[in-house]
């Protein structure tokens, strides 16, 4: 997907710079086969590119009259901005394979001024990204159906797939869409269970508006509930420790899509965290590379203690190092 975003931004630059190019041009300029630029050709079309194809030897491609269309008067730092962050909703880190951001990045090429257009193409160049993991992600088309209830207030019937594979249809009125960096989740009031209710948004199989408009004087901070459904459903294992950090601090150290944090005095906080064993949490508490305290369960305070008696034997001061041996 990186590459392929590359370098139909890198195609759609081209096809801009003059009014013809020939497939064998195209694929020398991008270091591909005639046959990938073909493909590439069509997935320009499908993302509404108005590429024709001209006629000759070896045949060739130009953009149509419809696709030219007055400059976007941007500056330098929302040019770049927006294309940051249009270039990592396109790899997948929002949207995942949703062709949305891309279609967007590439009609922003599109409109901008020849020197910010330059701009961009220089970004293209230099900017790589490392493999990201694979998560479910929503299309776009179903966060803007979520997003718009959320924003009218419109009472809205709900087909969701759970963790389990089950279907459920559900009435609810919808209040945040929230995004931990990893996934989008739906919060809403169920209305049959007159609860609120976190939704993983790529779970959501349709959504459908009811046009009824309802109030929520009881709203919770969604971002708050999200963070706490994550953190307090779905692990084995918990622990409570306290680190002698402000309340603030300790948000910093350990984000509040991780754990949960109480305040304990102005100087310390509690936290309550997940994990899938007791070693896992030991490594994990060990890596926040500050003084704590486990506060329960014993399980995870002795692997914390066994972790520690290891890296201890390993780095005995009273044994000779092995360069210092022979």
């Amino acid at each position: 997907m990186i590459a392929t975003s590359a370098r139909l931004l890198r195609l759609v630059s081209l096809l801009s710079s003059r009014p013809t190019w020939s497939n064998a041009e195209l694929a020398r300029q991008l270091d591909v086969t005639e046959r990938t630029v073909r493909r590439d050709i069509d997935r320009l079309r499908e993302l509404g590119y108005g590429v024709e194809s001209v006629p000759g030897p070896g045949g060739g491609y130009r953009f149509g009259a419809g696709n030219r269309i007055p400059p976007l008067n941007l500056d330098d730092d929302e040019v770049f901005a927006v294309a940051v962050a249009l270039r990592e909703a396109a790899q997948g880190a929002a949207l995942g394979a949703d062709p949305a951001a891309l279609s967007a990045l590439l009609k922003l090429r599109q409109i901008l001024p020849a020197r910010m257009a330059r701009t961009l193409a220089g970004l293209d160049a230099t900017v790589e990204h490392t493999e990201r993991c694979e998560t479910p992600q929503a299309p776009a088309d179903v966060l803007l159906l979520l997003a718009s209830v959320c924003r009218a207030s419109e009472r809205t019937t709900l087909t969701y797939r759970d963790m389990h594979g089950a279907t459920t249809v559900r009435c609810v009125d919808p209040h945040r869409l929230v995004y931990t960096g990893a996934h989008w989740y739906f919060v809403a009031r169920d209305v049959e269970r007159s609860a609120w209710r976190t939704f993983r948004a790529d779970r959501v199989v349709e959504a459908r508006s009811t046009g009824e408009v309802v109030s929520l004087p009881d709203a919770p901070d969604a971002a708050r509930m999200v963070s706490d459904t994550i953190t307090r459903t779905g692990y084995p294992f918990y622990a409570r420790v306290r680190l002698p950090l402000p309340y603030d601090e300790a948000r910093r150290l350990v984000a509040p899509i991780v754990a949960t944090h109480e305040p304990d005095g102005p100087d310390a906080t509690v936290i309550v965290i997940g994990g899938s064993d007791p070693d896992q949490l030991a490594g994990y508490l060990l890596s926040l590379r500050t003084p704590l305290e486990v506060l329960s369960p014993g399980s995870v305070r002795k692997a914390l203690l066994t972790r520690l008696d290891a890296l201890y034997a390993g780095n005995d001061v009273r044994r000779p190092a092995a360069d210092e041996q022979g």
